[in-house]
């Protein structure tokens, strides 16, 4: 067995998987439902919903978070795959994790509530100054809830829990955050800093005002009725995506020092592409530039050609340009076989779980290439001629998959690309 890549750098091997999603806790139970072609997509119970144009979303409502707001619930279930993850990777001890963290966290901010509280904390009601809420805050009114408000608090929380070492990494690259989280961990221990890493994508940031700003910028299906065939991606009648929370983890290694310790190897993280847009804040450049240098980039960084690609797991979210400019990237890299290449996105069943995707969907590619079983994009019933690509329409397909192409393009222009696999030849 080889323990190096093509260009001499370490291999970096997979040893622990967790998730969490709308579909359920644990990768058997996402699994199961992902293959079963099952959304988790409903409507909103969490607050209010009446005036809103987008009233669904595929929230994580069996998982408790005290106090409620976007952090805490991101906190929490970062926590609940890092301890699957870590449980199987059998990695270090118990509060002693032999490596550095990097964790996709959303963008923090006051929400509503923690404003009104602070309003409350601050003794006024009306006519409340930013000099009061700050005066709050500094005076310790607001304690219970300031903490939770900074960037680093949830990798800080996750660091303690699992022992991580050296400082842990927050990072935000928008929707591409947990592709470049895994990214950022392959290319620390090619570098020899550390065997292994912990790599989390987390989002629990499903709240009234994320809808309002995702719908004033008409990114958000408003097919509110039924929920679970709003996310149509790849559909000639697909109108945005829909929100989706949850979180993924991954503890990967140096495939020698793995090999060492007896570790059960479960795949590779065998290249990654990035490649900066900056042609708009939230459109792709037109000609795709930076698309096709990602994926590219992500296919010779693992020393591979586009003819070896078997299935492409696809970032998919099911608004109008975005499948557009995935398929065009797709189809400026791999060329006509990529027609016949099998593609499908996952968050036609769970949703856009923004921050958290990329690392979602890098645990789902790994189970494909394990189970030999691709998961269906479903509600594609309606094909455009313009996206001429296998989609796996509906329903689950068996196939050998030995090389995944996971894509992840964000807002701003951020892409991140991965190549996964098994054993590498």
């Amino acid at each position: 067995m080889a323990h190096r890549d093509r260009q001499g750098r370490p291999l970096v091997a997979v040893t622990g998987l967790g998730v969490v999603t709308s579909l359920g806790q644990g990768r058997e139970d996402n699994w199961t439902a992902l293959t079963a072609g099952r959304s988790g997509i409903h409507a909103i119970n969490r607050f209010p919903t009446e005036a809103l144009r987008t009233t669904i979303a595929g929230t994580v409502d069996f998982v408790a978070a005290e106090p409620f707001c976007a952090p805490m619930l991101s906190e929490r279930l970062a926590m609940l795959a890092a301890e699957e993850a870590v449980g199987e990777a059998g990695a270090g001890r118990t509060g002693d994790f032999p490596g550095a963290l990097f964790i996709a966290v959303p963008p923090v901010e006051l929400e509503w509530p923690q404003r009104q509280a602070l309003a409350e904390a601050s003794g006024q009601n009306d006519g409340v100054t930013y000099r009061d809420l700050l005066g709050a805050a500094a005076t310790g009114r607001f304690k219970p809830w300031h903490d939770l408000f900074l960037f680093g608090t949830v990798a800080d929380r996750i660091a303690d829990r699992f022992g991580t070492k050296g400082s842990p990494i927050s990072l935000s690259t928008a929707c591409s955050s947990g592709a470049t989280a895994i990214q950022l961990g392959v290319e620390a221990i090619r570098r020899g800093e550390t065997d292994a890493a912990l790599c989390i994508g987390t989002d629990g940031s499903v709240h009234a005002e994320a809808l309002i700003r995702f719908s004033l910028l008409s990114a958000l299906s408003t097919h509110n009725d039924p929920p679970e065939a709003a996310a149509k991606p790849f559909a000639k009648n697909r109108d945005g995506f829909v929100m989706g929370e949850g979180a993924a983890a991954l503890v990967i290694e140096n495939a020698e020092a793995a090999r060492a310790r007896g570790a059960a190897i479960l795949g590779y993280v065998l290249g990654c592409g990035e490649r900066g847009d900056g042609f708009h804040r939230t459109r792709s450049s037109p000609d795709g530039a930076p698309i096709v240098a990602a994926i590219r980039g992500a296919i010779e960084d693992a020393g591979l050609t586009p003819d070896d690609i078997d299935y492409v797991n696809a970032h998919g979210t099911g608004t109008p340009e975005n499948d557009k400019m995935e398929s065009m990237g797709c189809m400026a890299v791999i060329g006509e076989r990529m027609k016949s290449v099998p593609i499908s996105s996952n968050k036609s069943m769970i949703g856009h779980t923004l921050t958290a995707a990329g690392a979602v969907e890098a645990v789902m590619s790994l189970l494909t290439i394990r189970s030999g079983r691709i998961p269906p994009t479903i509600n594609y019933h309606v094909p455009d001629p313009a996206i001429p690509l296998d989609v796996v329409p509906n329903e689950a397909r068996d196939a050998d998959v030995g090389i995944v192409l996971s894509n992840s393009f964000g807002f701003g222009g951020q892409n991140t690309c991965l190549v996964i696999g098994a054993e590498p030849k």
